[in-house]
């Protein structure tokens, strides 16, 4: 899965090109379809992302070729009436398939998890042939069990990286494949935090380092480079059923596509990995809590 909120906005710590252009972005898109890569992740709050890629997919001819997930707006004041925030849920779907150029959202997800509570309201947008399936973007374990153990969702979209263990030991893998639930596992390199180069790290993530480095000294004895780690190491959990990267040039869209060309690590690596990674504080692996780039 092709992460495109760097199609709308400028987004990521590790980010040095900015915004593609539009002309870049049909060149990635092209080249992602060419690699195999068959699902597309947008949202409504991704600035022009949403816009870019109807207009490119329908100039590329590639639209049957992708499947799309987008997210509804949130809601900006839960103090509305359930009438209001039904008509707010309602817009940001038709919205978003006027701009996806769609008649029919294959996947659409509620971007914040406090706000599956209105999960009625996408099921009958659903029934109304709007939606095709239903989930949810989710940040803690216990909301995504909540979710999952609802029997409602279809997908959850949730964040798994080498840094992250909150999933992996609170069993959210084994729920989701009990429940038939896929999972698409967002954030594999953290936001850009695994790639960036040392030295440029800010100082509230420098907790990251350490680890950082024994799993840098893991893939090096492992002889893999860090982003082939990071990489295969998600791809091999149990019950992820897609994996999203975004990238900013065609370059970074080949060499991610190598990547993903390999097989899942070795048993023994992923538990050496899980052994070296303790449970690192919500300012490391929540990146909306991270201080704003200047």
């Amino acid at each position: 899965m092709l992460g495109t909120v760097q199609f709308g906005l400028t987004y990521g710590i590790a980010n040095k090109i900015g915004q593609p252009s539009y002309r870049a972005v049909c060149d990635i898109l092209a080249c992602a379809a060419e690699g195999g890569a068959n699902c597309l992740d947008t949202a409504s709050a991704y600035g022009t992302s949403e816009e870019t890629l109807g207009r490119a997919l329908a100039e590329l001819k590639l639209a049957d070729r992708m499947l799309i997930v987008t997210k509804v707006a949130a809601i900006p004041d839960e103090s509305w009436s359930h009438a209001a925030i039904e008509s707010h849920i309602e817009k940001s779907v038709r919205t978003s398939l006027q701009r996806l150029r769609l008649e029919v959202l294959p996947v659409c997800l509620f971007h914040r998890e406090e706000n599956w509570r209105y999960v009625n309201i996408l099921l009958k947008l659903k029934e109304r042939g709007l939606i095709r399936h239903v989930g949810c973007s989710v940040m803690t374990p216990a909301a995504t069990r909540s979710i999952i153990e609802s029997g409602q969702a279809e997908a959850i979209q949730l964040p798994v990286n080498l840094l992250d263990q909150r999933w992996r030991q609170a069993g959210i893998f084994e729920a989701a494949v009990r429940a038939h639930v896929p999972l698409f596992a967002r954030s594999v390199y953290l936001k850009g935090l695994l790639l960036l180069p040392e030295a440029e790290i800010p100082a509230v993530l420098a907790e990251a380092i350490p680890v950082r480095r024994r799993l840098q000294a893991l893939a090096q004895s492992s002889g893999i480079s860090f982003p082939e780690l990071a990489v295969r190491y998600v791809i091999g959990l149990e019950g992820i059923t897609c994996t999203l990267v975004g990238v900013d040039s065609v370059e970074q869209m080949r060499e991610n596509l190598d990547l993903f060309s390999k097989d899942r690590l070795p048993p023994e690596v992923t538990r050496e990995i899980n052994g070296i990674v303790p449970i690192l504080p919500d300012i490391i692996l929540k990146p909306n809590l991270w201080p704003e780039q200047k």
